[in-house]
């Protein structure tokens, strides 16, 4: 018997202190800052478009902007919150995003129908989507190496929301960056390959994420 509590004292005084997750708002807020600052230095180094201001006189342009950085933050917390196996009992907030997604939808059909004229298609095509999975590269890297540091049971929706939040932060990066107002050439080139590229976050949720 005195063994036996000799070992419980030897155990209880060599286990190390567990620290306390961070709240999703707190974790969430850490990567939105943090890729906020990622997309400001990615900015400067090349250059945002040299039309920028006059497009900000443009509602539509705002729009698009405004929405594509609240779909930012929202699946930012949304990822927050799915690393947690409770989802901290705020499991509406955390399906928020597939609203938000699904209104911006008519936003983008609002805005090609009040361009008038139409923009001039832009000569790029899959260069663009290649330079939104490169910007989103490293922020999804680190949103799935902190995410690993929970316990997520919805492994798949974590995996598609963290891809998302860090393709949101590519996509605000393009439009503030390239010379381009064919909306057909965004829908396409820009906003549809999110979709692909949100399924591989599942899959790489599932394998990546699972516990």
């Amino acid at each position: 018997m005195r063994k036996l509590e000799q070992l419980l004292i030897t155990l209880s005084r060599d286990a190390a202190i567990a620290n306390p997750a961070p709240h999703p708002y707190i974790l969430s807020m850490k990567w939105i800052v943090t890729a906020a600052i990622y997309l400001a230095v990615t900015l400067l180094v090349f250059r945002w478009r040299p039309d920028l201001m006059q497009k900000l006189q443009d509602p539509w342009f705002v729009a698009e902007i405004a929405a594509l950085a609240v779909i930012f933050i929202a699946t930012s917390l949304s990822a927050a919150l799915l690393s947690f196996p409770d989802l901290h009992q705020m499991r509406r907030l955390a399906l928020a995003p597939a609203l938000l997604l699904a209104l911006f939808l008519p936003l983008v059909f609002f805005s090609w129908s009040a361009a008038n004229p139409l923009a001039i298609l832009s000569t790029h095509t899959y260069e663009c989507t290649l330079c939104l999975a490169l910007i989103a590269l490293l922020p999804a890297t680190w949103i799935f190496f902190e995410m690993r540091k929970n316990a997520s049971t919805h492994s798949r929706w974590a995996g598609a929301m963290a891809v998302l939040s860090a393709l949101s932060i590519g996509a605000l990066w393009l439009r503030l960056h390239e010379v381009n107002d064919s909306i057909g050439h965004v829908i396409e080139w820009h906003y549809l390959p999110m979709i692909g590229f949100g399924i591989v976050g599942a899959w790489l949720g599932k394998i990546l994420l699972k516990w």
